[in-house]
């Protein structure tokens, strides 16, 4: 069988790693090293959930939501869309997706950044308009990504486009790194962790191409 092209969505996470304001920042602690008496290294993380790519749960917007671990990992896996709308501005609106709506797979990612800054944090993140997210439920989409840190602004109090995920019971990928992945149609591979309490999961996000 001809292997197929992978793309990795993940962004690099370590020390240095950009974080939400106000999120835990990721640390790495040595409990063990190899030495005398000692064959392995071990180590204990400490992060934010929401560190790197990762799938928001229910629980992260709304007390009575899933958890993490509770998902359903059938949206996080099939066949997807990569839609471009390269430096559209604070808000991802209909006009900047029609061109690649038509016979839409039930899951869409979109690209807002020539080239994501995973080395630094962006207050003027692009977003996910509300009634774009309800457009493409109405069209049976049933996972959205984004290549920034949230489908609302940063500044959002409200999170007009998570309160429609929420109602409309849809699932979420932020965080992603679209770099260089042309439009089109991909096989998203992209499954949360069985943190059974946690409000989301990191994810090692992957696009195959299709056969």
């Amino acid at each position: 069988m001809p292997h197929r092209q992978l793309w990795d969505l993940s962004p690099p996470v370590h020390a240095g790693a950009s974080v939400f304001p106000g999120d835990t920042p990721f640390q790495q602690a040595w409990g063990a090293r190899i030495g005398p008496g000692c064959p392995v290294n071990v180590s204990t993380l400490t992060l934010s959930p929401h560190t790197g790519a990762h799938a928001d749960a229910p629980l992260h917007y709304d007390d009575a939501g899933a958890a993490a671990g509770a998902l359903a990992l059938a949206p996080y896996l099939g066949r997807c869309r990569v839609i471009h709308a390269i430096g559209c501005g604070p808000l991802v609106l209909w006009r900047h997706l029609e061109h690649a709506l038509a016979d839409l797979p039930p899951r869409v990612l979109v690209r807002t950044y020539e080239r994501a800054p995973v080395d630094r944090w962006d207050p003027e993140l692009a977003a996910y308009a509300p009634e774009t997210v309800e457009g493409l439920a109405d069209r049976g989409v049933r996972l959205i990504g984004i290549d920034t840190a949230s489908i609302d602004p940063a500044s959002s109090k409200t999170l007009d486009s998570h309160q429609v995920i929420r109602r409309r019971d849809l699932r979420v990928l932020e965080n992603l790194v679209l770099d260089g992945v042309p439009e089109g149609d991909y096989e998203l591979i992209a499954l949360p962790l069985k943190l059974t309490t946690a409000d989301a999961s990191p994810v090692r996000a992957i696009l195959r191409a299709l056969d």
